[in-house]
């Protein structure tokens, strides 16, 4: 018996190619619309499905597969009474099911109008792809053009066959998820809002060797057709990126770009372990480059560095002399490439575009379910920052506390930057007690705390890290606001000579 094959596809790739073979292999063919001018205009004997169903496409081609003729050919079982019913109907079998859909999220994703979002909603090939694949034993199904040699086999594996129908539901899945999250307001690639139903919509973009430690499986998956800096970075020198270094270097360039839409200078964000330890605004990438790594020379070793401007040579060789795992910046002249290459073999050079869609979900897992938020994006104007203490802070220390902010907004909770004349002198991150990041941020600024702001994420509960920030020159302290205790805690400062701004937003970071 001739085996017939229904081709009818958005995507291209490859068709013609592919229905020549199997018109060689003695295959009919079966196809529709463009799909159908793209074969016959190649020369390849092939009949339109409007003559296998009797009825030509109705309503500017949303009626065309919907008809027994073609669904029955798909779902007919194999060696069974289904048989019979199709030869009492004058029907043939359809053995081989090609079909890709319209493309809906191209249309949202140019901005098209709601008419022509809705227009590229398909129906006839989602459904005839979720019949093929329920009936796979019988009929090969192939959604992806990657896979159309797979049909051009001698034989085709049950295991194949069933990987084939899977692909398929999940490309129907995948279609059915952009069309909901479009028409509920969403977006399928980087959801604003808290929807009723989330759909984590994820597809394997990169291969690691592990994750966060060898007994760990791990891989990058990339949400739906969204993009980022990093998934999407173009490394162009080292080794291929590691499970922590995409974590690290996510956090890096997150606090780099929302750094530098803040300041004039060039900004240069050290990141260990997802935590700042050394950050520093300049006038060019090296300056801003060597304050950061001075900040705190021991954790910037093998550290991930992100610079909010051009790498160039004269900046790259001031990293001769400090290990680090990966450089990322927006852009890496090919002489700084070149001499990375030769001389940092080991270090991961990614250039990066910029953090777009900041207004992003924050999921994170727990055991049966996920907790979902939106992502920390309130910029520094968007505060009303209160002085409430007798002191005002002087220029530069209203410069400091704003970039103090933006770094300790950064940084795993309880959480302290101390900041002066625009780099970190002291950072306490991820303590169980405010006081004790406090504490971290003093030994670590050693003598560089005095005449530092410092920035907390969180208000104080007591007035112990005032006096603790006092004791050591600190001269203004940044806070939210809102405890218990703030007239105490305004009163220390007011007793030690100390500025203190209330922002009124906290920034807690888990």
């Amino acid at each position: 018996m001739t085996k017939r094959a229904l081709i009818s596809v958005s995507d291209k790739t490859g068709v013609v190619e592919f229905a020549t073979q199997l018109q060689q292999r003695g295959w009919e063919l079966l196809s529709t619309g463009g799909t159908f001018a793209a074969i016959s205009a190649a020369g390849i004997p092939v009949q339109q499905v409007s003559d296998v169903t009797g009825f030509p496409e109705m309503m500017d081609g949303r009626v065309k597969t919907l008809h027994p003729a073609v669904h029955g050919g798909i779902l007919a079982r194999r060696g069974t009474a289904h048989m019979d019913e199709l030869s009492a109907q004058n029907f043939g079998t359809i053995d081989l099911v090609c079909v890709n859909l319209y493309p809906f999220r191209e249309t949202v994703a140019r901005g098209a109008p709601d008419g022509d979002v809705i227009e590229n909603i398909d129906i006839g090939g989602p459904a005839m792809i979720r019949s093929a694949a329920k009936n796979h034993e019988g009929v090969l199904v192939l959604v992806d053009p990657a896979d159309y040699a797979v049909a051009l086999q001698q034989e085709v594996s049950p295991a194949e066959r069933r990987r084939l129908a899977a692909k398929a539901y999940r490309h129907t899945s995948e279609y059915d998820a952009a069309i909901t999250a479009y028409l509920e307001g969403t977006s399928d690639e980087l959801p604003t809002k808290l929807p009723e139903h989330l759909t984590l919509n994820l597809s394997k973009t990169a291969e690691v060797r592990y994750g966060e430690n060898p007994h760990q499986p791990g891989a990058i998956y990339r949400w739906g057709q969204a993009h980022g800096p990093v998934i999407d970075a173009q490394v162009v020198a080292g080794k291929p990126m590691s499970f922590n270094n995409y974590a690290d270097a996510d956090a890096a360039w997150n606090l780099c770009q929302e750094l530098a839409a803040q300041e004039e200078g060039a900004v240069c964000v050290a990141v260990k372990h997802a935590n700042p330890c050394g950050v520093a605004v300049a006038e060019d990438v090296r300056a801003a480059w060597e304050r950061a790594r001075d900040a705190d020379t021991l954790s910037v070793f093998g550290g991930v560095v992100a610079v909010s401007r051009a790498v160039d040579l004269n900046a790259a060789q001031a990293m001769r002399g400090t290990f680090l795992e990966v450089l990322i910046a927006p852009q890496v002249t090919p002489d700084a490439v070149e001499w990375f290459a030769e001389k940092k073999p080991d270090l991961r050079v990614l250039i990066a575009g910029p953090q777009t869609n900041l207004s992003v979900l924050d999921v994170r897992p727990l055991v049966g379910g996920f907790a979902v938020q939106e992502r920390d994006t309130r910029p520094w104007s968007d505060l009303c920052p209160e002085v409430v203490t007798t002191r005002q802070p002087s220029e530069q220390e209203w410069a400091d506390l704003r970039f103090a902010w933006g770094v300790v907004k950064g940084a795993r909770s309880n959480a302290i930057a101390l900041v002066k004349n625009g780099v970190t002198v002291g950072l306490g991150a991820g303590a169980v007690s405010r006081i004790w990041a406090a504490e971290r941020a003093m030994t670590n600024a050693g003598d560089k705390a005095q005449g530092a702001v410092l920035a907390s994420e969180a208000f104080f509960p007591f007035d112990d890290v005032v006096r603790l920030a006092a004791s050591q020159g600190v001269r203004a302290i940044l806070q939210p606001g809102g405890a218990k205790r703030d007239p105490e805690v305004i009163a220390a400062c007011n007793e030690l000579g100390l500025s203190m701004v209330f922002t009124g937003s906290r920034h807690f970071k888990h």
